[in-house]
């Protein structure tokens, strides 16, 4: 920070409002480049059975705006990675934790992940736009496919049992909970 034309530390203000029995007040910005924002969807289609509580999932959609597409493959690669991590999260991942917020899952050697069969082949679709920020017109796709699919996966189990689920994860024992309760199991 500068006062007075000389480089002051945030410790020395500090100190000196201290002294003086003065409160610090401060008013910011952030002057950094603004950032591109890519836009993903997703879509499924479920069977349940009501007696197991089990899900299978016979269709799986991603639609992506990813800018100008540099790497078609990467990228694919990129959109079928998250969904596959987003999956585990809405179907099988449970951290559980206690009153305190200390972790109580047992051991992670038992902790459930989705396998290569749980991850269903997932149709990609790019939007292609032009970025005007981004690298040649690209907007970056990190996690961003992640984001769209328990939503997706909890509306696509509400189509297909007629009962809104609003918890993860959607564990076959919690389904078949459910569907018991409403008559369906």
């Amino acid at each position: 920070m500068e006062c007075a034309g000389r480089a002051v530390s945030l410790k020395e203000l500090f100190q000196a409002a201290r002294a003086a029995g003065r409160e610090l007040l401060a008013d910011g910005h952030w002057g950094g480049s603004p950032r591109s924002v890519a836009f993903n969807a997703q879509w499924f289609r479920l069977a349940v059975d009501p007696g197991t509580g089990e899900i299978r999932i016979l269709r799986s959609v991603h639609a992506a705006d990813a800018g100008k597409v540099m790497n078609p493959m990467q990228c694919r690669g990129q959109v079928e990675g998250g969904v596959a991590q987003a999956l585990g999260a809405t179907l099988f991942e449970n951290v559980r934790l206690d009153g305190r917020g200390e972790v109580t899952t047992a051991a992670f050697r038992r902790y459930r992940l989705p396998q290569y069969a749980d991850v269903p082949r997932t149709e990609v679709h790019f939007m292609e736009t032009s970025d005007a920020i981004g690298p040649l017109g690209a907007k970056s796709m990190s996690e961003s496919p992640f984001n769209p699919v328990a939503p997706a996966f909890a509306n696509a189990l509400r189509d297909a049992t007629g009962i809104r689920f609003t918890e993860l994860p959607l564990t076959r024992d919690r389904v078949w909970l459910a569907l018991d309760a409403a008559g369906r199991g």
